[in-house]
């Protein structure tokens, strides 16, 4: 403030100096004219000077001048030194970034808010067959054009990874995850899981081989003892005693291999052949009309139907899947419980659920339901019979179906599974169907 004072009294002394000579001269107008131009002249001139110095030598030091000009040529000077600072500090960052980047075997590519491309590192190009000179400012979909990753990329729900083949490769398998940050930008990250999909593969293999050449064997044995059960009576009472039990043994084996087999037919094979318009409510009568059997009265079962129309998938899967979830209520809600199937609508999607009053699941455990094997209580599991792999084969059967599973329960406030299909999974029953309804 100082500085500006002090340069307006030198300006206002230069104009005063020139009117009073003028004056003296008998020329006061033209005096204050001249005291105007010459401060004119000044100004235009440290303005020259700092064009010269801004357009020529920016990185130089300043041109010397006094007053307010000298502090404003000062202030430019240590603002532009803080600034090539700050944008040496930025490259630096930056190229530490890309070093670190381009060091990953994992694919890195950075998309702008339109999903064109902007930078990738070199596992990219190798990956994906990206160019650096033809495929920048190209949309993604535009190189990586398989219709999952394009239905992947415009859904913009990205909580779970992609995992697709080799756009240049086939025999290599890729799993995409994509984030969003900044601007609405986009960071798609691609990871060679080939060694671990053979892996996978090879552990599915051998479950169901083993799994298959179990089944004739369990045959054989399930069928002497029921042999030998008949003929019980006959049998000193020490071997009689045993037959009840490897009966239950072996049938409890026979139920496992056939989840297992199950659930290996569901990871193998991505889409049944079998999907058709299922009418859900005769489908949850009859669930409901077998759990009474395996209740023998000790619940309450009731079946809700709140919209008419049909799921389109595989009526067999879809029995199998809400079989589980309502066979798990029966064994785990406890006695004199209430167990509903309700079939409803929940904005456009579609809801199968399983609810029930009883105990409930501690929260901590539904992350982990759908594991195969985990069991809540391993005591209680084993001695109701359960093979810890119904919630995965519900799992696998509602993926195949554009599904989801939410499962919401307390301690003692009950348990509440459902199954939330696509509005593109339903369809309005047929008139022959509604006539046999009828």
């Amino acid at each position: 403030m100082r500085l500006w004072s002090r340069e307006l009294w030198r300006l206002a002394l230069i104009v005063a100096a020139a009117s009073l000579v003028g004056w003296l001269l008998g020329f006061a107008s033209l005096g204050l004219a001249a005291g105007l131009a010459i401060v004119l002249l000044l100004q235009l001139r440290q303005l020259h000077a700092l064009h010269r110095w801004l357009t020529r030598h920016p990185h130089a030091e300043p041109p010397a001048a006094r007053g307010l000009w000298g502090e404003l040529f000062d202030r430019l000077y240590k603002y532009q030194k803080a600034q090539r600072i700050t944008q040496q500090r930025l490259r630096d960052t930056l190229k530490r970034i890309q070093d670190s980047s381009e060091a990953m075997s994992d694919s890195v590519v950075m998309l702008d808010r339109r999903g064109d491309l902007e930078w990738w590192n070199s596992a990219a190009g190798h990956m994906l067959g990206l160019q650096t000179v033809h495929d920048r400012g190209q949309h993604i979909t535009n190189l990586l054009r398989d219709p999952r990753f394009i239905d992947y990329f415009n859904a913009r729900d990205y909580r779970e990874p992609l995992t697709l083949t080799s756009p240049i490769d086939e025999r290599q398998v890729l799993q995409f995850q994509i984030t969003l940050y900044g601007d609405d930008e986009r960071l798609l990250m691609a990871r060679d899981i080939t060694r671990l999909h053979r892996l996978e593969q090879m552990r599915r293999d051998f479950v169901a081989n083993v799994s298959h050449e179990l089944r004739t064997p369990l045959t054989v044995l399930a069928g002497y003892l029921e042999t030998y059960t008949d003929i019980a009576d006959q049998l000193p009472p020490r071997l009689a005693r045993g037959l009840g039990q490897m009966e239950a043994q072996t049938s409890r084996m026979q139920n496992l291999v056939n989840d297992l087999l199950l659930l290996s037919r569901l990871e193998i094979d991505r889409r049944g052949d079998d999907e058709a318009p299922v009418a859900v409510e005769s489908l949850l009568e009859a669930i409901r009309r077998d759990a009474e059997s395996l209740s023998a009265g000790r619940h309450r079962l009731l079946v809700e139907c709140h919209d008419p129309r049909q799921l389109v998938g595989s009526e067999q899967e879809l029995r199998s899947a809400i079989s589980n979830l309502v066979f798990n209520a029966v064994r785990y809600a406890g006695d004199g419980r209430h167990i509903t199937l309700r079939w409803r609508t929940q904005g456009d999607a579609a809801c199968l659920e399983v609810e029930d009053d009883g105990e409930g699941i501690d929260p901590v455990h539904i992350p982990r339901l759908t594991e195969r094997f985990y069991r809540v209580d391993k005591g209680r599991s084993t001695a109701t019979g359960g093979t810890g792999l119904g919630l995965a084969i519900v799992k696998h059967v509602l993926l195949r179906h554009d599904a989801h599973l939410e499962i919401v329960s307390h301690p003692g406030r009950g348990a509440l599974f459902r199954c939330v299909f696509p509005a593109t999974r339903l369809s309005r029953p047929s008139a022959v169907a509604l006539s046999s309804q009828a």
